[in-house]
């Protein structure tokens, strides 16, 4: 097995019944490759997706859009006026109640954010015995497999 990378149509990935001898062979291997580092990149923000519902807020549900209420001493006008704006309760900002998971429903989420860290390790190992048959056709997949799943899936990130 050579050690160099070669941009041949011939290699072996991971199995000996994954043979790959020609073009289209090849063509498949690659699109296999990155599709499967594509899903690599989601289980990555699955995982970050999983331990966001539990956590709690730092920023109120949505910003103050009026400047603070003043104090009796600083109001000027009638106290009708007063009366017919908006009242202070409802200019102040409020806390998304987080609900807090019982005992059994934590140990179900940390068992498969667990399962799901099983499955990423496994599935970054057999990326990584991939690129290691030295092939640049598959080593080019596993990288565009990389840069699309980075493209499709972390934009979710932030809507969470």
């Amino acid at each position: 097995m050579s050690m160099t990378f070669e941009a041949g149509s011939r290699v072996t990935l991971l199995f000996d019944f994954w043979d790959v001898h020609g073009p289209a062979g090849m063509v498949l291997s690659v699109f296999v490759v990155l599709l499967l580092t594509v899903f690599y990149e989601l289980l990555k923000v699955w995982k970050v997706q999983l331990g966001k519902p539990f956590e709690q807020p730092t920023q109120p549900a949505f910003p103050r859009p009026f400047p603070p209420p003043l104090h009796s001493s600083d109001r000027q006008g009638s106290s009708a006026e007063f009366a017919s704006s908006l009242s202070e309760s409802s200019l102040a900002p409020t806390e998304q109640a987080v609900p807090t998971p019982s005992p059994m429903n934590r140990w179900r989420l940390h068992g498969i954010q667990t399962a799901m860290h099983i499955l990423q390790v496994t599935l970054g190992y057999i990326l990584m015995l991939c690129v290691m048959s030295y092939n640049t056709w598959i080593f080019l997949g596993v990288i565009l497999g990389s840069v699309l799943g980075y493209f499709i899936w972390f934009p979710l990130l932030s809507q969470i």
